[in-house]
């Protein structure tokens, strides 16, 4: 008897394991949206690398190797799915830099060679293929700052150098200057994400003293002024239902818009992609990536098509490129 009945609670457990496991499935599942593999990026494998994009180019530059800082360009043309060498970055090999496109050029500045903070700054002129040393950015030498570039004016702000940062500055390339602009109402971080939908810039995500920062924010660069959207993390309460089953916190993930829509991937041992409508301020989870997860990886789109590429496992490191359909059904039939 006591035989059977052992028998039983383990056919009991494994009928419940067998259930849970089937509706993990399902519910990944029902997730939407399909990654394409495309043509690997033609440079070494890295993390932490620099990217703007310019018509239906993207430039990726710098970055580590785990063994080498890199001052490599390479520019991806996403209409013929290829990589082209192009001139190298005039500064010293670096990671975690930031950039920005700006009236057709490239810029990339700040970053960690592996022994100094850095503030130095370039433009990259892509008719010619030359890269000009500009004014050292304002503020502090740092990394894993966060760039961006919306209706028609560039910034970099957050990062770590030595502190946990909010400040931030604006370029402004007819005098070559930057200006120290309103002040951050948000926590202090680094490894933050930002996309940018209708000239507005949000921001979210990142760490402070080894807290994942929850708080979101949209930036108006016409008025100049910071505004909290909803929290990003998971809040099991009867007051909040949008938000039960957010899982997207985390630090150097990679982000784009395309579509009027912002979306943030991978990050810390993770895979998931999270996609962000600002009409109801709320996320949706989609279709993971199907590479590997990863952390300090780039994310770009170019023409409406977002894309993630790069980045790294522990001292594992990644040279492949993955283009994300969101509205496309899940398919294993085109990697």
């Amino acid at each position: 008897m006591n035989i059977l009945r052992k028998g039983m609670v383990l056919s009991t457990l494994i009928m419940s394991i067998v259930m849970v496991s089937c509706s993990n499935d399902s519910t990944t599942d029902d997730l939407v949206g399909n990654w394409i593999k495309k043509s690997s990026f033609d440079g070494p494998a890295r993390s932490s690398a620099a990217s703007f994009v310019i018509g239906s180019y993207a430039y990726v530059t710098t970055g580590y190797t785990g063994d080498e800082y890199l001052k490599d360009l390479w520019a991806y043309n996403s209409d013929g799915d290829y990589w082209e060498q192009k001139a190298d970055f005039n500064g010293v090999g670096r990671s975690a830099a930031s950039g920005f496109e700006l009236n057709s050029k490239g810029y990339v500045g700040l970053g960690y060679d592996g022994t100094n903070k850095l503030k130095d700054f370039y433009e990259y002129n892509p008719t010619n293929n030359t890269w000009t040393q500009k004014a050292d950015f304002a503020g502090t030498a740092r990394y894993s700052a966060v760039g961006f570039q919306a209706a028609g004016k560039a910034y970099f702000g957050t990062g770590y150098d030595g502190n946990y940062l909010k400040d931030f500055y604006q370029y402004n390339p007819t005098d070559n200057s930057w200006t120290l602009v309103n002040g951050f109402s948000g926590n202090k971080r680094r490894g933050a994400s930002t996309f940018v939908i209708d000239d507005k810039v949000y921001l979210g995500l990142g760490v402070n003293s080894g807290t994942y920062q929850v708080d979101f924010w949209m930036f108006d660069p016409a008025t100049d002024t910071w505004t909290r959207k909803r929290d990003i993390d998971q809040d099991d309460s009867d007051d909040y239902s949008y938000n039960d089953d957010y899982v997207i916190v985390r630090s150097n993930a990679s982000a784009f818009s395309m579509n009027g829509l912002g979306y943030i991937g991978c990050g810390e041992s993770t895979r998931s992609i999270w996609e962000y409508n600002p009409s109801d301020d709320v996320w949706t989870e989609k279709t993971s990536l199907e590479g590997s997860a990863r952390t300090d990886a780039t994310g770009f789109a170019i023409n409406q098509r977002g894309f993630i590429l790069l980045g790294r496992t522990g001292s594992s490191y990644f040279d492949d490129v993955w283009e994300f359909k969101p509205s496309d059904e899940q398919s294993d039939d085109d990697n």
